[in-house]
């Protein structure tokens, strides 16, 4: 492998799904080949047997995992090294949602050991593009416990106590493992979350898959992870600055911030030992670094290694992106 890191972009991994679309080639103007749609893109993985793959530069055909225990610290950030190991602890996805997904839940990190030896999934969801009248689920629309969980449930009156929210470009969500959600047909979003595979699918609208059947349902799982905890307001509120770092999502996994901006950023990790995400989600931008320089166009997500503390964005002219990291300060 390469001596010196540089900002590392990775070949995209195609997920078509019963509910994907075209967004994904039309919006995005990514290329996903022969597949009928495409629901997901992971951008940035380090889950098991859909590891990222280098696709640019002295270390393309690398994978995420060899690439962490050959560069350790210098690539993830002395701290998030010690905390995660060898297993990178984020995953970023794009996903379009031609159709409403299934309703679910995620185990937190405890009930995703115990049952999977997995991380936990919690996320944060940031709305690229909405057709008029899209929604999300997100959460339930009143109090309640789980004995009137169950009797909604049971009388098929689920969507009864449901929350949904009628959603528009830059709109932000948190979700905290537990809470009962979907994405609703006509939205097209970036996802960033916990490195987790693990979903219970709660309702799936009796929907047949491919081979005839109904999707399989995980409703005792479901029950254990629920949290049944209600907000008067579940979407994220934040400040519409320009040329400056608006955080969105502070927590335990992970920092997410958007910045926007027609004019070049300067960016200091000095104090952060964690990698950076980039995600851009409108326009492009040049990163410049000591050793070089990086294009990158919407739709792209790019890693920049720990090791790498002082960076200038450059917009090509405008750029908005969301840039996400472990622990620290902004």
């Amino acid at each position: 492998m390469a001596s010196t890191l540089y900002p590392l972009k990775f070949r995209t991994l195609y997920k078509d799904k019963i509910w994907g679309g075209q967004k994904i080639r039309t919006v995005l103007g990514k290329d996903f080949g022969d597949l009928p749609n495409c629901g997901e893109t992971w951008e940035i993985s380090g889950v098991q047997d859909n590891l990222s793959v280098v696709r640019e530069g002295e270390m393309a055909g690398c994978d995420l995992a060899s690439m962490i225990d050959h560069y350790r610290e210098r690539l993830v950030g002395g701290d998030v090294f010690e905390r995660f190991g060898f297993q990178f602890p984020l995953l970023v996805k794009f996903i379009d949602a031609n159709d409403d997904l299934s309703i679910q839940v995620h185990p937190g990190d405890e009930l995703a050991r115990q049952r999977h030896n997995s991380f936990g999934k919690t996320e944060m969801w940031y709305v690229f593009q909405a057709d008029a009248g899209a929604r999300l689920q997100v959460g339930f629309n009143r109090p309640l416990g789980k004995e009137e969980y169950l009797e909604y449930f049971h009388h098929k009156k689920l969507m009864d106590i449901l929350n949904f929210v009628e959603v528009q470009r830059d709109d932000v969500f948190f979700l905290p493992a537990g809470r009962v959600h979907s994405i609703g047909k006509g939205c097209l979003l970036a996802e960033i979350q916990q490195s987790s595979d693990v979903t219970y699918r709660i309702y799936d609208f009796d929907r047949i898959d491919s081979s005839g059947r109904p999707r399989a349902l995980h409703t005792e799982q479901a029950l254990d992870a629920i949290d049944f905890a209600y907000y008067s307001d579940f979407k994220t509120h934040y400040p519409d600055g320009t040329d400056q770092a608006v955080e969105l999502v502070r927590c335990e996994y992970f920092t997410t911030n958007r910045i926007a901006s027609g004019r070049p950023q300067n960016r200091d990790y000095s104090t952060l030992d964690s990698f950076v995400i980039y995600v851009c989600m409108e326009g492009g931008f040049e990163i410049e670094y000591a050793g070089g320089k990086t294009a990158v166009r919407m739709g792209e997500a790019v890693l920049l290694p720990a090791e790498i503390a002082q960076v200038r964005l450059n917009p090509a002219p405008d750029f908005k992106i969301l840039e996400s990291y472990i622990g620290g300060e902004k």
